[in-house]
């Protein structure tokens, strides 16, 4: 089986791959210490199995999971955590496989005979709600485009996708627009029915006409419909930023 070795620690790194090569049968493809690079790695690599570190930074295991359950054919995922037991019931409830560190060989050894694929479904109901994503996965040519969503300007829906409007270009995704709203409510604001803009990136509010206004972001070429409704929402955004924008 073909492995990818993801911790952000490089002696816990050395260590599992010194497992693996003892239990023998394995190969150790390639290693990772972020989640966005175990996320990029397995596009490449196509290992058959992730022994995925849950604490990182850039991107923790939990949302490098969610990301790889897009891949077709996705992963199976072993979580390696010094998470305590009891934190991890939730984990054995909903028949997620995990190492505690330190990893013991027979332990890795049984993870690795049961691994499978990792559904999405047992991930949310092991963690409850889901923590906020630093990224936004999208399928884009043939893998999964990873956009941090600080670089994001806006949301758009059409028909059935979202487009991703970012600082250097644009992905489709399959989420409802009300889901994005929920899970970034702290960093965007609604201003139609069919777009969400980062807040922080608003620049000016234009009157076209009667009822007629249209929103400049810094960084954004086009200008977006305001709606009557959210109209109320944008302008106390805007006194929000310009408060905050006073020494």
């Amino acid at each position: 089986m073909n492995i990818l070795i993801v911790d952000d620690e490089p002696l816990a790194r050395s260590r599992l791959r010194d497992l693996i090569e003892d239990l023998g049968g394995h190969q150790v493809v390639g290693e990772a210490d972020n989640g966005r690079a175990a996320v990029e790695q397995a596009q490449q690599l196509r290992p058959g199995v992730l022994l995925l570190d849950i604490h990182m930074q850039e991107m923790d295991g939990l949302e490098a999971a969610r990301h790889l359950s897009n891949l077709n054919p996705s992963p199976a995922i072993i979580f390696t955590t010094a998470y305590s037991e009891h934190a991890l019931e939730a984990f054995e409830a909903n028949a997620i496989d995990y190492l505690l560190k330190p990893v013991r060989r027979a332990r890795l050894q049984q993870a690795l005979a049961k691994a499978r694929p990792l559904q999405r479904g047992q991930l949310e109901a092991a963690t409850g709600e889901r923590p906020q994503r630093r990224h936004i996965g999208a399928h884009h040519r043939g893998g999964i485009k990873l956009v941090p969503i600080e670089e994001i300007l806006y949301f758009q829906s059409d028909n059935k996708y979202v487009a991703v409007h970012y600082q250097d270009g644009e992905v489709l995704i399959d989420e409802p627009l009300k889901d994005l709203e929920r899970e970034f409510a702290a960093l965007f604001t609604r201003i139609h029915r069919n777009c969400l803009v980062a807040t922080d990136c608003i620049e000016a509010l234009e009157k076209l006409g009667d009822n007629q206004y249209r929103l400049r972001l810094r960084g954004c070429d086009k200008t977006l419909e305001v709606s009557r409704r959210q109209l109320p929402v944008v302008r106390q955004r805007i006194a929000e930023l310009a408060e905050s924008d006073r020494p």
